[in-house]
């Protein structure tokens, strides 16, 4: 008989902090913690926000035990550090405690499991000084079910704790949030999770660059469960050797930080040939287009900051061995340029992440960057404009180079125009113009002879809503030419007489009334088209040639009637057709 094999724990469980000091990064949660315990001003209600994995069920966990432990001796009371040896710190940890129930909101949401758990309220705790019920992504909860909730959340007996946890506590409703004890647990800082997984590592004797430690920080993105599992990852990738930098890379799809800033300096240049040619080297490579972009992203903000101070950066581990490189590109680019860039990047990022091909979409962010890297400052195009005494310059803008004759901007000018209305020895006021084409005269609409005609100029100037409402709910009382009398039904818009008298009036060049009525009038053109439609239908029914069909067919029916000797070739036709129902015509 063989032994059962011990199953693996991951490195994300075998770490879950046990008490409040190995919590880490939520310095100001756990001393608000740690008064109220030690003041005795303990919440009924808790509610924990945060990405994921930054330990919002940890620290539910962690306080249920911190207030049902009573030390080793059995004789303790709340404590911002249980012991972990007590029965209930125990039961607790091992989640078969009696009194300490959690939910899982993702796949308990409706009413009745509410329902279930406030009727569990009214009693007493068994084993334990508070009943804790803890409710985990508490934003999937029904609307009946935070309903639910509410009186029993406002005055819950002194014996009962909620704790709830959520990544959205956007969804969560006022009314819940105002009955709890909010707490906005932040994301890790990189350099206190490149701390924290070296030594978590130091207690897996497992040997690792710190270089490639530094990666997986960074990816982590301050979710500590996110890095723990990447530092799984990485040490199952090295398979008992070191964990270097160059494997996490491959691993993660980060491109060399090196390569990532030769490709900004040849975008930088105008090159935008060899910035593709070295964007497609580092995507053969195995780098993700979306990082690329963020790693441009993150080195343009970096030269900023050094541009602006030559000291930035200096504590930073993230960027040691960058800044050597890019201070001059700092000193070479203006504040103006690397603005431009960094909302290039920024539009451009998010153009990579929702695109079916990110690669392309990466290419088309590096032509723009390449392109907009020759083009002058305004302030530089005014100066030169302006230069030589006065006199007019034209500016031109080159095209990245690796461009072809004939490319998109390959060459603007602007020819400046002089305007001589200054006294008499004032320099001459200058204004950039850029020979515009003279403006097209609108021509008038044919003036309409009745209503459907109206409809009609209205469905040829797109105006699909009002042609709907005009069609659909207004019955005419009167129409002449210039004034349209109407009694609009109650689904049609307030101001439709207003706006169909301003619009017919600009596009026909003359004026038009529009008058509300409170008379019958006729049908509307929709229960008119229906009843023209209903009359055909009869008529073909009737026909001798459909009965005799209907009669070789049972169960056939008419579909619908066209008149062929009177298509659709007038206004009130086109109007019938709009309707989605049946053609006109037997």
């Amino acid at each position: 008989m063989t032994d059962t094999p011990t199953a693996y724990r991951v490195l994300a469980r075998k770490y879950r902090p046990a008490t409040f000091a190995e919590l880490i990064g939520q310095e100001a949660m756990v001393r608000t913690l740690t008064n109220a315990i030690a003041t005795g001003r303990i919440a009924h209600a808790f509610i924990l926000t945060g990405v994921r994995g930054v330990g919002k069920t940890t620290t539910a966990r962690i306080l249920a035990r911190a207030l049902n432990c009573v030390g080793p001796d059995g004789t303790g009371g709340p404590t911002i550090t249980p012991c972990g040896v007590c029965e209930p710190c125990r039961a607790i940890a091992e989640d078969r405690h009696v009194d300490v129930m959690e939910m899982d909101a993702a796949s308990r949401t409706g009413v009745d499991d509410i329902r279930e758990l406030t009727d569990g309220v009214r009693y007493k705790p068994v084993a334990a000084r508070y009943k804790i019920y803890i409710i985990d992504e508490v934003h999937m909860l029904s609307k009946a079910a935070f309903n639910a909730l509410l009186k029993t959340l406002e005055e819950p007996p002194p014996d009962v704790k909620f704790i709830f946890a959520t990544t959205e506590i956007h969804r969560v409703p006022v009314t819940v949030l105002s009955r709890c004890q909010r707490f906005s647990l932040r994301r890790v800082p990189a350099e206190l999770l490149e701390r924290h997984y070296t030594s978590i590592l130091a207690r897996e004797e497992v040997a690792a660059e710190p270089a490639a430690v530094r990666l997986i920080a960074r990816a982590a993105d301050g979710s500590v469960r996110d890095g723990l599992s990447l530092l799984d990852q990485a040490i199952a990738l090295a398979g008992g050797e070191p964990i270097v930098a160059p494997a996490v890379r491959d691993m993660l799809g980060i491109a060399d930080r090196g390569l990532v800033l030769d490709l900004l300096e040849t975008a930088f240049r105008g090159d935008a040939a060899g910035a593709l040619r070295q964007l497609g080297a580092l995507y053969d490579g195995g780098a993700d287009p979306v990082l690329v972009v963020q790693d441009l992203m993150d080195l343009v903000h970096l030269v900023m900051r050094l541009k602006l101070t030559s000291t930035a950066a200096e504590d930073d581990p993230t960027f040691e061995g960058d800044r050597n490189r890019a201070l001059p590109l700092a000193e070479k680019l203006s504040v103006p340029a690397l603005a431009r860039a960094w909302q290039l990047l920024l539009k451009g990022l998010a153009e990579t992440q929702s695109a079916p091909s990110p690669i392309a979409a990466a290419e088309m962010v590096l032509v723009r960057l390449a392109y907009v890297a020759d083009l002058p400052a305004p302030a530089d195009l005014v100066k030169a404009i302006v230069s030589d005494g006065g006199a007019p310059k034209a500016a031109t803008a080159r095209a990245p180079s690796g461009a072809g004759a004939g490319a998109v901007g390959s060459t603007t000018t602007a020819q400046p125009r002089v305007t001589s209305a200054e006294p008499s020895g004032a320099a001459p006021r200058m204004a950039l113009a850029l020979a515009p084409e003279p403006a097209e005269v609108p021509t008038a609409a044919p003036m309409p002879r009745s209503f459907a005609e109206v409809v009609a100029l209205f469905d040829q100037k797109r105006e699909a809503l009002l042609r709907s409402h005009l069609f659909a709910n207004v019955h005419l009382v009167r129409f002449e030419q210039g004034h349209i009398e109407i009694r609009p039904t109650e689904t049609a818009p307030r101001d439709l007489a207003n706006r169909l008298g301003r619009l017919l009036s600009e596009w026909t060049q003359d004026r038009w009334v529009v008058s509300i009525s409170q008379a019958e009038g006729q049908p509307t053109l929709r229960e008119q088209a229906a009843a023209h439609d209903e009359m055909l239908r009869h008529e073909a029914t009737a026909h001798p040639l459909v009965r005799a069909v209907f009669e070789t067919f049972p169960g056939a029916r008419i579909e619908a009637v066209r008149e062929l000797a009177r298509e659709a070739a007038t206004p009130e036709a086109d109007a019938s057709e709009d309707t989605g129902e049946a053609e006109d015509g037997p």
